[in-house]
Order: C-alpha cells, then sequence, then structure tokens
C-alpha cells in the first residue's frame, strides 16, 4: 500500500505553500518507488488499460505523437515537442528516464511538471492506482509497476493541463509498453539495433516487430534510416493496420549538415516541404538525422504529410531545442562531455562525433556500464578515438563492478590505458588531472544513463562550467 502524504489531511491541495508541493512531489515520487522498478517492466497492457479506464480515459483527452527506437527516441523526442511548441500548441512530453528530478519525464508546455502539478495529479489518481492494485493482487498478479504507475500520471497530468498534443516516448519496446494504451496519430521509430535482449529478443528483427506495436489503424508511420530486418517489420505492421510507412533516405531525407559554433547548420528534405540552414544547438551527424524525422513526424500530425510546415517555425523550433546529456559539455577547464550512450549503437554515434564537432587533443573516458549491457561492444566503439580509460561505477545497484569492468576494457585497450577507481569522484579527479595535462584535453563520460546523471549532479554542484 502507498503511504500517507502530506496533502492527506483536512487542507484542499490548493492551501500548500510551494515548500509543502515540494514535499508532497518528494513522497509521491517515494510511493512510486515502493512500486516493481524499471529494471523489470511488466510485459502487459492490461494493468495499465485498467488503471486509465477508471480514470476515464484520459489518455483519450488529445492526440498523440509515440516514438519508439533503440537510441535517439529522447532527442527526437524533445525535437517532435518543440517543434509542435513552435506552432503555438500546448504540449506534453513523457521521456526516461530522468537525469536529476523525476520532474524531467513529464514536460508541460516546454517546462517539467511542477511540484504542485505532480502532487495534485498522484493525490487524484492514487485511490484509482489502489483499486487496480487490488484487482491485479486478486488475480495473482503484481500491482502496477513503477513505469505503469508514472505512464497513468502523465497521462492524468496531461488532460488536467490540459495539453494540445502529447509526444509520448516509449520506455522499453513498444508492443506491451504501458504507453501503448495511447492511440498514436503519428507513430515514429528513431534507429532500431540491440539492445535489452532478454526482454524484446534476440535479433533485431525480433526487437524491431515488438517495436512495431506502436502502430495503430490509421497511424501515419515515419521511421529514421533502418536496416532491412527492421523495414521488413515496420512495413508488415503498417500494412496490417492500412498505413503506409515513410523512411528516412525515400520519403524524407538530411539534405546536407555542417559543424557550426555551439552545433551545427543542417537542411532537409521533408515529406512535404524543403528546410534550409537550420541552426540544430545538438553535435553529433546522428542528431541531424534524428531532426529530419522529427521534421517528417509533425508534418506527418499537421498536414497529413502533404503540407510543408512554416520555415520560420521550423527554424525556431529546433533553435530553441536542447536535449540534456547527449554530448553535452557540462564543465570547462578541462572540458567535460557527458554523453548516455549505454549500447554499442550509442557509442559508435558518440564516437563518430568526438573527432568531428571537437578539437580535443587528448581524450580520458570515464565509463561505468550497467549488468544487462554490452559493455564489450561499448568499449570497442569508443576504444578508436579515446586515449586512455578510466573505470568506475555509478550509484545505481545494478552498476557492474568497477573491476569486473576493468577485466573487459583492458582486454580491449590493454592495461597501459586503463586506471580502475571505483569511487566516482575520485575518477573524475583522475581524469580531469589527465585531461589538463594538454591544451586540447578533454573527459568523456558515457557507458549509462544513471553514470550520465550522477556527472552532470556533480559539474553543478561543484561549478565546473564557472
Amino acid at each position: 500500500m502507498s503511504k500517507n502524504n502530506d496533502l492527506e489531511d483536512d487542507r484542499e491541495v490548493g492551501d500548500y505553500d510551494d515548500g509543502l508541493y515540494e514535499r508532497a512531489a518528494r513522497d509521491a515520487y517515494e510511493q512510486l518507488l515502493e512500486r516493481v522498478g524499471e529494471a523489470s517492466p511488466q510485459p502487459r497492457l492490461s494493468a495499465t488499460r485498467r488503471a486509465v479506464e477508471m480514470l476515464g480515459d484520459p489518455q483519450k483527452a488529445y492526440p498523440v505523437i509515440h516514438i519508439t527506437g533503440t537510441n535517439g527516441k529522447t532527442s527526437t523526442s524533445r525535437m517532435i515537442e518543440s517543434l509542435l511548441r513552435a506552432h503555438d500548441l500546448r504540449t506534453g512530453l513523457l521521456t526516461s528516464p530522468h537525469l536529476e528530478r523525476i520532474n524531467e519525464r513529464i514536460v508541460i508546455d516546454g517546462e517539467p511538471i511542477s511540484n504542485q502539478a505532480f502532487a495534485e495529479n498522484w493525490k487524484d489518481i492514487t485511490p484509482f492506482l489502489q483499486l487496480a492494485d487490488a484487482e491485479l493482487v486478486a488475480a495473482g498478479e503484481v500491482p502496477l509497476s513503477f513505469f505503469e504507475a508514472l505512464t497513468v500520471l502523465a497521462f492524468a497530468a496531461f488532460a488536467d493541463a490540459p495539453v494540445d498534443v502529447a509526444v509520448l516516448e516509449v520506455g522499453m519496446g513498444g508492443e506491451w509498453d504501458s504507453t501503448n494504451v495511447a492511440d498514436a496519430q503519428v507513430a515514429v521509430f528513431a534507429p532500431v539495433a540491440l539492445d535489452h535482449e532478454a526482454r524484446l529478443g534476440n535479433t533485431v528483427r525480433e526487437i524491431a516487430a515488438t517495436k512495431a506495436g506502436i502502430i495503430k489503424d490509421d497511424s501515419a508511420v515515419v521511421s529514421a534510416s533502418q536496416g532491412a530486418d527492421v523495414i521488413v517489420e515496420l512495413e508488415r505492421a503498417a500494412a496490417a493496420h492500412g498505413t503506409r510507412l515513410a523512411v528516412e533516405g525515400n520519403e524524407f531525407s538530411l539534405a546536407s549538415g555542417t559543424v557550426a559554433v555551439g552545433g551545427q547548420v543542417i537542411s532537409v528534405s521533408g515529406l512535404a516541404g524543403t528546410y534550409s540552414d537550420l541552426f540544430l544547438p545538438l553535435f553529433g551527424d546522428h542528431q541531424a538525422h534524428n531532426a529530419a524525422l522529427a521534421i517528417a513526424a509533425v508534418e506527418a500530425f499537421i498536414g497529413g504529410g502533404a503540407q510543408p510546415l512554416g520555415a520560420d517555425v521550423v527554424a525556431e523550433g529546433l533553435a530553441t531545442v536542447t536535449s540534456p546529456g547527449r554530448l553535452q559539455v557540462v564543465g570547462i577547464e578541462p572540458t567535460v562531455v557527458v554523453d548516455a550512450a549505454h549500447n554499442p549503437h550509442g557509442a559508435e554515434a558518440l564516437a563518430a562525433a568526438l573527432p568531428q564537432y571537437f578539437t580535443f587533443d587528448h581524450i580520458t573516458a570515464v565509463i561505468g556500464v550497467l549488468a544487462d549491457k554490452d559493455a564489450e561492444g561499448i568499449v570497442r566503439a569508443l576504444d578508436g578515438v579515446v586515449n586512455e580509460f578510466v573505470v568506475t561505477q555509478s550509484t545505481s545497484d545494478r552498476a557492474v563492478d568497477a573491476d569486473d569492468l576493468a577485466a573487459i576494457v583492458v582486454a580491449i585497450a590493454g592495461a597501459d590505458r586503463v586506471i580502475v577507481e571505483p569511487s566516482l569522484e575520485a575518477a573524475l579527479d583522475t581524469a580531469r588531472d589527465s585531461a589538463a595535462r594538454t591544451d586540447k584535453g578533454a573527459v568523456v563520460v558515457a557507458g549509462s544513463i544513471t553514470l550520465v546523471a550522477d556527472v552532470m549532479s556533480m559539474a553543478s554542484d561543484q561549478g565546473w562550467k564557472k
């Protein structure tokens, strides 16, 4: 059962000041954490569907753009949301995981949900979650998980706001992910690769088949460039639902991209229009391709893919986008870059971007990996651009022990390029000292999102950019 929270007394929710809202939001988060965690997602839709039915199906109160994929889906979601907001639409955005605060996951009109809205909506939905929990337990199932309950909270918060459109990032997979109780007008597929094999399948085709489950009857479907096995599954699902698939490289494309100060300048040939000389304040060719996908998704949503978007609106939407934790500079003197690459495909994108967008003469990588990830593949992808590795571990209870991870790194990079520092703070001190020995030395932190989150928090607390 959930704990009591600060809102459960004789006062109305609106009587609380900001400090008590912060306490109430924190207590709501603690109640979420008491549920089955995100490392053990429940392959079912029935539980979430029952909870939202009790709430009156808030996910039907607004149209939806739904995004899945292996890498790039968070950045693409943020770009889509920013483009929609530039069109004067009030937006809801659900992404995961968060880096520093749970509020980051539920964004309303460009801002993380307030403590007040978080607490009030949690209070409103708690009785219905408890009813759903009781039914599940009676049927021999586990209660709603952390992510299932969070999804219900996001749907309710978006309806309460209210929003004109919701952008939903899949938590894992697609077909049985709790976000899939919503019927999307546009289904979006970021690049699909191997990840979460134990949950989604051992081949890219199996994984693609699971992710294709977000396609619904008559929904528009847009996809990044994909391998043949992925395209087969997406085409099959699109045909089964009476819709067509638009793929980057065929129906739309990234026409050009050049490195610029603070990001890059790109041109995109969309589904219906051409958009030239757009400034994108993010690093990496993969982000340029994400932007092309985002533009196509918004074209499909606003004009059915038949009407071009306003050039000025597209320029505004991309120029104001942010994607924290993705090739983000969080420190200077020496430069410290964090990137959420946590699988080989993401690490390959990071490795390609570093020499193209930066002029570092020595790179010290601080790396930590979670137990269910392909550590060897991540290290091999980074090996060619990294001078030395400092192996550590994040605060996650799923983090691979630093000594165990070091054995993997040594086998690839050699013992003379590897330092082991189980303490993250010590690892960063070591890496920053190493990077400071050359004029253009840098620290790059990668391997897990929890590691990136820990480092971002540390950088903020210690003022690395001052």
